[in-house]
């Protein structure tokens, strides 16, 4: 990208070096915009945080259920997409065949999806929340 002729015969006679006002001339040196002392050890949270039981309610970093927009703090919000079983299948605390069973649901079982990637789906099932094969569905 070319810079403007004044902007650049300016730099070039060395006015704009002269012109320009230091930035710790403008802003105190310390912080741009005024701030309070911190106590030591930093700014404790105060206030109620209760976070409802990750059993029963979907909620993880990166995703969380609509419905706890209020309550929880997640990169992203998705409203669960009803599906029907169709198959047997447990439903699991992680997204592998060898993570702790939680609960068998059956076929033709409605579950609630919020995340479907990678073979394995996130979501409700038997009153839970947990992981099944995306081929179950």
């Amino acid at each position: 990208m070319k810079a403007s002729s004044a902007t650049s015969g300016a730099a070039a006679n060395g006015q704009a070096a002269e012109n320009a006002t230091p930035i710790a001339d403008q802003h105190s040196a310390s912080s741009p915009t005024p701030t309070a002392e911190a106590p030591p050890g930093g700014f404790p949270l105060a206030g109620p945080s209760v976070h409802p039981d990750p059993r029963s309610h979907a909620y993880r970093q990166d995703l969380a259920d609509v419905a706890l927009a209020g309550t929880v703090i997640a990169s992203h919000y998705a409203v669960p997409l009803v599906c029907t079983l169709v198959r047997d299948t447990v439903l699991t605390s992680t997204p592998a065949a060898d993570g702790e069973p939680l609960a068998e649901l059956a076929s033709g079982e409605q579950v609630q999806i919020l995340d479907n990637s990678r073979g394995w789906a996130w979501g409700y099932g038997g009153g839970l929340v947990g992981y099944i094969p995306a081929s179950a569905l």
